[in-house]
C-alpha cells in the first residue's frame, strides 16, 4: 500500500506543475495568435523577430510540458503494475475474487480504454505489442498478461477465447493460461502456438497511424459481449486515440455473410494466427 501511496503523491505533484506549465504556455500561444494576426497588415522586420522569438519559446514550452505529461503517465503505470501484481499474488494464494459476468464485461471495457497510449517521438520506432504491431517472435508473455488461446472444448471444437497468463513453462514451453470467464472455470495447458499476447499498447491515429490495421484486412476481434475471438475484416479505422474499430464480424446467417458493424478496441483485434499444426 506504501508503494502505490508515494506514488499517488509524485503523480499529484506531477499534475499540478502539469496545470502551471499549461497555464503559462497558453499565455504564450495566444501572444503568437494576437501577434500572427498583426503580422498579416504589419511586415517590419521587429514583429517577425518577436513572433519568431514566440514561436521557439512556445516550442520549448511544449518539450517541458511533454516532458512532465510523460512522467505523469510513466507513474500511472506504475500504480497499475503493482495492483496487478498484488492481484497476481492474491491469486496464487487461493483469493481469487468471484467476478459476475456484467462485472467482467465492463472490467473488460475499461481495460480497453485505460490501456497505455503509445505517442512516438519524432523518428521513434513503434515497439512490439503497440497496436498491431506483434510480438517479437521470442516474447514470452507474463503471468497477468491478456491473450487469445485456443483451446478445444470437450466435443472437440476450437475456438479462440480471451484468457489471461499464469505462467510460462520453459522446460515444456508451454503455457498455463485461465479462462477469463470464471463461468468456465477452465485453466489451460498450452503450447506457444496457440498463444497470441494482447497489444500492451494502443496506437495513437493522429501519430502512428501506420500502427493500425488497414481497411480490409481480416483479422481476429473480440465480439462484443462475449469473451471470443471470431474472424472479422477491419471496415473502418479509429481516428483519434479514444474511438474503436469499426469491424464486420464473418457470420453466415446474414446475406452476405458478414454482421452489421460492430466497434471492437484496439486491445482486442489482433492478426490471424495461421496453425499449421496446432499441439495442446
Amino acid at each position: 500500500m506504501l508503494q502505490v501511496q508515494e506514488r499517488l503523491k509524485t503523480l499529484k505533484t506531477l499534475v499540478c506543475e502539469i496545470e502551471t506549465e499549461r497555464k503559462r504556455n497558453e499565455t504564450n500561444i495566444n501572444n503568437v495568435i494576437r501577434l500572427t494576426k498583426m503580422a498579416s497588415e504589419d511586415k517590419s522586420p521587429a514583429l517577425n523577430h518577436k513572433l519568431k522569438t514566440l514561436y521557439k519559446v512556445g516550442l520549448q514550452d511544449a518539450v517541458q510540458e511533454e516532458a512532465l505529461i510523460r512522467q505523469a503517465l510513466s507513474k500511472i503505470q506504475d500504480i497499475r503494475n503493482i495492483r496487478n501484481e498484488r492481484r497476481i499474488q492474491a491469486r496464487n494464494a487461493g483469493n481469487k475474487e468471484t467476478i459476475r459476468r456484467g462485472a467482467l464485461m465492463k472490467m473488460l471495457q475499461i481495460s480497453a480504454q485505460t490501456l497505455p497510449l503509445f505517442v512516438s517521438k519524432p523518428g521513434e520506432k513503434i515497439p512490439h505489442l503497440c497496436g498491431s504491431i506483434s510480438a517479437d517472435s521470442s516474447y514470452i508473455a507474463k503471468p497477468g498478461d491478456m491473450v487469445a488461446a485456443l483451446v478445444k472444448s470437450e466435443e472437440g471444437e476450437e475456438n479462440w477465447i480471451l484468457a489471461e497468463v499464469v505462467q510460462y513453462v520453459s522446460s515444456t514451453s508451454k503455457y498455463e493460461v485461465d479462462d477469463i470467464d470464471e463461468e468456465q472455470k477452465d485453466r489451460h495447458v498450452l503450447s506457444r502456438r496457440r498463444i497470441v499476447p494482447l497489444p500492451l499498447m494502443r496506437a495513437n491515429p493522429e501519430t502512428d497511424g501506420q500502427a493500425l490495421f488497414p481497411k480490409g484486412t481480416t483479422v481476429m476481434a473480440l465480439y462484443p459481449q462475449t469473451t471470443c475471438f471470431y474472424k472479422a475484416i477491419i471496415n473502418q479505422l479509429p481516428q483519434t486515440a479514444n474511438e474503436e474499430y469499426e469491424v464486420l464480424f464473418e457470420d453466415p446467417t446474414y446475406p452476405d455473410g458478414y454482421s452489421p458493424p460492430l466497434f471492437v478496441a484496439q486491445r482486442y483485434v489482433i492478426a490471424i494466427k495461421q496453425n499449421k499444426k496446432a499441439t495442446s
